[in-house]
């Protein structure tokens, strides 16, 4: 498998450090308010990466933090009138549902800040200690311009970043590039912890230097995340994580584009954002999961009516081909596949080779839903004329193979249909009709019956009947 590793600026072969297991830390939400479509593209595109190297048959230790101290929590606490604590609790909950409506498995640990605090101050102390970070005023910055390796991963230099740079009032910094590892308390109704420097709490960056320190120890094999993270959050995290270690801090870098509205990024401060929990009113998560694995993760997306459709259309054929698959799995003939089946059976081996090399060529899930279209073609193919059971099973244990690797299909969502005497004795009557070639009358009660939402499928093992 090669990955495109940010770091390097080219794929490499992916080699995790230990034959077998793969140590992945994801950035994970704070959680202040619904996660909108955007914040969920590396949620999606993370957890397929990590359900592929399952199937590989890697063992994942899959790290996703929940940042529960933000000036956001504090603002969201006032406005709603409960406290920080109870405003990242409501919304781990509700992300935990979004998650899940979208098929995103959970980590394997989802630490937070709040329950990792000793580690972190230790952490910062640490780095005083080595000469990387001082206090000041309660404060304690990191000394950006002392880590030579700074702006390796952005591509950033300390010179440029210099021009414009300055310091805020009221910090009282060295050099205007330091970055604060800990913030002094500023108000006693402040949310803040002991520490050596007193009441305070911990900024952004450190945070996930010390959680994935904790959990996956000094070099990660994957570091993952949206690419507005590069800067200056991943940065900084190198920078903490190698001073602090001295060892790298992970191996691979990876960062999915953005989700454009009009051309640009959707993020919550321009207001252009779409929450997944509003687009669940309209959509099954399994589009939007659909949506999000169309395009290679890398590239941008335009969110827009169209690619929704796109994306319902393309789920309904996946749906269909299972839908048809269980019907065959119930009502198909008995008895061992005959040798063209088998010769079937055996040709769509050559889909999953395709998919996997797509999946290995730096997770181009866009190419390996292609393969699945491809492997669905075969299949109805296949079947066309009737299938036996055998054979029926044999090509929905594939195609759920593959599907499951992406997420998709997951889901069952149809409904059991009713069927009454009165629309019993109406597909009798369609079925009557067909038999005297009355195509017309025939036609009728099928229109008739969708209507009342209910389609007939004419296959060669009957009607199958299903809602919608």
């Amino acid at each position: 498998m090669k990955i495109y590793n940010t770091l390097t600026r080219k794929k490499e072969e992916f080699v995790p450090q230990e034959e077998g297991k793969v140590k992945m830390y994801v950035c994970g939400p704070t959680v202040y308010n619904f996660f909108h479509i955007g914040n969920a593209r590396p949620f999606v595109v993370f957890d397929t990466m990590r359900k592929y190297l399952e199937y590989r048959g890697y063992k994942v230790k899959f790290v996703q933090n929940f940042t529960d101290v933000d000036d956001k929590i504090i603002n969201r606490a006032k406005e709603e009138g409960i406290s920080a604590g109870e405003v990242s609790e409501k919304y781990i909950a509700e992300y935990y549902k979004d998650a899940a409506a979208l098929n995103v498995k959970k980590a394997t640990v989802h630490p937070k800040v709040t329950e990792t605090m000793n580690d972190i101050i230790k952490f910062v102390q640490d780095l005083i200690d080595l000469g990387y970070a001082y206090e000041s005023e309660g404060d304690v910055y990191y000394r950006t311009k002392k880590f030579e390796g700074y702006g390796k991963l952005s591509g950033k230099n300390t010179d440029d970043l210099m021009l414009g740079a300055r310091i805020a009032v009221g910090e009282k910094k060295e050099d205007p590039l330091d970055f604060a590892l800990w913030k002094a308390r500023k108000e006693e109704s402040e949310i803040a912890w002991e520490s050596p420097w007193g009441m305070g709490r911990p900024g952004w960056h450190i945070e996930c230097s010390a959680m994935s320190k904790k959990y996956l120890g000094d070099t990660l094999d994957i570091h993952a995340g949206g690419e507005d993270l590069q800067f200056p959050h991943h940065e900084n995290e190198i920078a903490q994580s190698e001073a602090h270690n001295g060892k790298p801090f992970s191996n691979y870098w990876m960062h999915n584009g953005y989700i454009n509205v009009d051309g640009t990024k959707m993020s919550k401060s321009l207001g252009n954002f779409k929450t997944v929990r509003d687009l669940l009113q309209q959509y099954d998560g399994e589009v939007l999961r659909f949506l999000i694995l169309s395009g290679h993760y890398r590239g941008p997306i335009d969110f827009n009516p169209e690619i929704l459709t796109q994306s319902e259309n393309g789920l309904k054929r996946m749906r269909n081909a299972k839908s048809n698959l269980k019907h065959l799995i119930e009502s198909g003939a008995e008895g061992p596949m005959t040798e063209a089946e088998s010769q079937a059976v055996e040709g769509f081996a050559a889909y999953r080779q395709k998919f996997m090399d797509a999946m290995d060529d730096d997770l181009n899930t866009a190419d390996a839903i292609s393969a699945v279209f491809e492997l669905i073609t075969a299949i109805n193919t296949a079947v066309a004329g009737g299938a036996t059971k055998e054979m029926a099973k044999a090509s929905m244990d594939i195609l759920m193979e593959l599907a499951t690797v992406l997420g998709l299909l997951q889901q069952e969502i149809e409904e059991k249909v009713v069927i009454d005497p009165e629309i019993q004795a109406l597909i009798d009557e369609r079925q009557a009709a067909r038999k005297a070639k009355d195509f017309a009358r025939a036609d009728e009660i099928r229109d008739q019956l969708k209507a009342q939402g209910i389609t007939l499928k004419d296959t060669p093992q009957g009607v199958q009947v299903i809602r919608g």
